[in-house]
């Protein structure tokens, strides 16, 4: 295996929750779902940002969290990344949340971050904060020896009413501190697997949805993606399993031994049953390529399901299936390895799955399902949650490898394996991750649809503290000023 010549990696994590949190019991009673189904699939209850909230407030928020919880020094910042998918200005990116973090730090006469530090934005749906982070280490590796990157990982998960994503909606943002010889978690993107392919129209935003929409301190720009729920599965777990190969071809592993071995898995998490099916499936492709055990307890399930196991070998082994031709209204709904997806749901009522698949992701996964989908910022919270619940319950995982999945639709993965560092549980015990989620206020139907719409409530104002909001948002196009939509800020110690 290559090595760095230095590790670098995660010395600090923060997070930013919006307090508005919908139950989804309540939403199943709003909407005639059935609540048992959703709580299975999806999880107990999502966050909604306020009208006072945009991605670069949420962004500003963690970062300003994770200086003052592990006492950063600003000036050694040199890399402040974004990533994110909701974004509003085509234009700047992570500067603003420089800017935003400077001001606030003059403001209690702190030295504001350096003036020659980079400020990328990262976007390709829910991987770009992994590309953020991915960029973060090679910055510090190649040109920024001795400085500190932070990224940010920030975004708002909505989706139109009635819709099948409603239920997964979710906001928030997770920022990183990034450096060298790292205190909680060394990141080996050299050993790491990628994958990528066109897929037409898995999860797209194309720029037509904006058109007419109305800006302002009364109503924000509703940002919801053309998806393809059925086909956007067929994706993710088609990209998961190619960019699992890049990396079990680097690291010469064996497939099914490496999985068996590994005790922590964080995913990417549109949903609860999402990381749960691609790690199953991955499960099942590395029985395939395994020895005589191994295809014997492939053939067990097999058998169950009714289909000939040499068949499911065969489809597996066989000639990979070009996603792009599911891209058609006749072909969306079809299976890429029917018979593969047949055994997964006899192997998922198996005792193996809970061993083999739900206790490698059981840190953290409790505390996942009352945050919805938080795009970019879904796999850091949960490394977040994971870490922090591991702390609580003094599991000891010092040197223990744990191994990441990133995933954006349109498409493209990163497996990026994890070592936690030894003497981990300082920078944990600074993370403060349930304390960003403890503070809520739960809404009514009325309130729902209102915040749902981007529209200005009242009755839900709090006292904000250590918090970045909107101000004001700019409406002059004269020929000597223009500030038509930009957002202007505020930050309340």
């Amino acid at each position: 295996m290559r090595k760095l010549d230095t590790p670098i990696g995660i010395s600090g994590i923060a997070a930013y929750i919006p307090p508005y949190r919908v139950w989804l019991n309540d939403w199943c009673e709003w909407t005639n779902n059935q609540w048992p189904k959703i709580r299975e699939v999806v999880g107990r209850s999502f966050r909604l940002r306020g009208n006072q909230h945009s991605v670069y407030t949420m962004a500003a928020t963690a970062v300003i969290r994770l200086i003052d919880q592990y006492n950063i020094d600003p000036t050694k910042v040199k890399f402040l990344a974004l990533g994110t998918e909701s974004s509003t200005d085509n234009s700047a990116g992570a500067i603003i949340i420089k800017g935003m973090i400077n001001e606030a730090l003059i403001s209690q006469n702190k030295p504001p971050i350096s003036r020659s530090c980079e400020v990328p934005e990262f976007k390709h749906a829910c991987l770009g904060g992994v590309y953020a982070m991915k960029g973060a280490i090679r910055q510090i590796a190649v040109d920024g020896n001795g400085g500190q990157a932070i990224v940010v990982c920030a975004d708002i998960a909505e989706y139109p009413l009635g819709s099948s994503g409603e239920p997964t909606q979710g906001a928030g943002a997770v920022a990183m501190l990034v450096e060298e010889n790292p205190k909680l978690l060394e990141v080996d993107i050299l050993n790491s697997g990628s994958a990528s392919d066109y897929r037409i129209l898995d999860f797209r935003k194309p720029m037509i949805r904006f058109c007419h929409q109305d800006r302002n301190m009364n109503q924000q720009v509703q940002d919801f993606p053309i998806f393809n729920g059925k086909y956007s599965t067929t994706c993710y777990l088609d990209e998961i399993l190619h960019a699992l190969n890049d990396m079990y071809q680097k690291r010469n592993l064996d497939p099914i031994k490496y999985l068996r071995a590994l005790n922590i898995v964080f995913m990417h998490r549109p949903y609860r049953k999402m990381p749960e099916t691609g790690l199953a499936v991955a499960y099942l492709f590395a029985l395939a390529k395994g020895g005589s055990d191994d295809q014997a307890e492939l053939a067990s399930y097999c058998y169950e399901a009714g289909i000939e196991p040499q068949r499911v070998i065969d489809e597996i082994k066989g000639v990979i299936p070009d996603i792009k031709n599911f891209a058609n209204p006749d072909d969306l709904n079809n299976e890429a390895y029917p018979m593969t997806m047949a055994v997964f749901r006899i192997f998922r009522a198996s005792r193996h799955y809970r061993r083999e698949i739900l206790d490698k992701m059981a840190l953290g996964s409790d505390t996942m399902l009352d945050l919805g989908n938080l795009y970019t910022a879904a796999l850091p919270a949960w490394i977040a949650a994971g870490m922090e619940q591991a702390l609580t319950e003094d599991i000891n995982l010092d040197n223990q490898e744990i191994l990441t999945f990133g995933y954006g639709s349109g498409d493209a993965a990163e497996i990026i394996p994890f070592k936690v560092c030894k003497g981990w549980k300082t920078a944990a015990a600074k993370i403060k991750f349930a304390e960003a989620m403890a503070f809520t206020l739960d809404i009514n139907k009325k309130q729902y649809l209102n915040l749902h719409a981007g529209k200005a409530i009242s009755g839900l104002d709090y006292k904000l503290n250590n918090e970045f909001t909107i101000d004001y948002v700019g409406n002059t196009a004269k020929n000597n000023y223009q500030d038509m939509g930009i957002e202007y800020h505020k930050y309340t110690k």
